[in-house]
């Protein structure tokens, strides 16, 4: 099962691309960032996409595949291109992530080892 959720406390339970472009589209301060997580499907550790709106008007975009030592980040100006991935990936799209240079983070964790 897939769960969506935004700063505000917004939650959607498996989402649909729609409802991802409305919750990325509201984005903004005080709501500055959307998780989409897998939960109760039984893998180990933890599975998301989520982006946050900055300050400077960007998108961070961030996914892990289950362990820290699968974390990573990216940065676009384009909502086009968010909205594209969370849906891609909720969506199980293996090509989600292809629009992008992905840049692995994993030693910013603690757990990475």
């Amino acid at each position: 099962m897939l769960r969506a959720r935004d700063e505000r406390g917004r939650r959607v339970g498996n989402p649909k691309p729609s409802a991802l472009s409305r919750m990325v589209a509201n984005l903004g301060r005080g709501n500055a960032f959307v998780i989409v997580e897998r939960v109760d499907d039984g893998a180990d550790g933890d599975w998301y996409v989520q982006v946050w709106l900055r300050d400077d008007n960007t998108y961070q975009l961030e996914f892990r595949e289950g362990t820290a030592a699968e974390h990573y980040q990216t940065r676009t100006i384009s909502q086009d291109r968010v909205i594209a991935a969370l849906s891609g990936w909720a969506e199980g799209h293996p090509d989600w992530k292809d629009a992008f240079m992905w840049n692995n983070i994993s030693t910013w964790f603690a757990d990475a080892d």
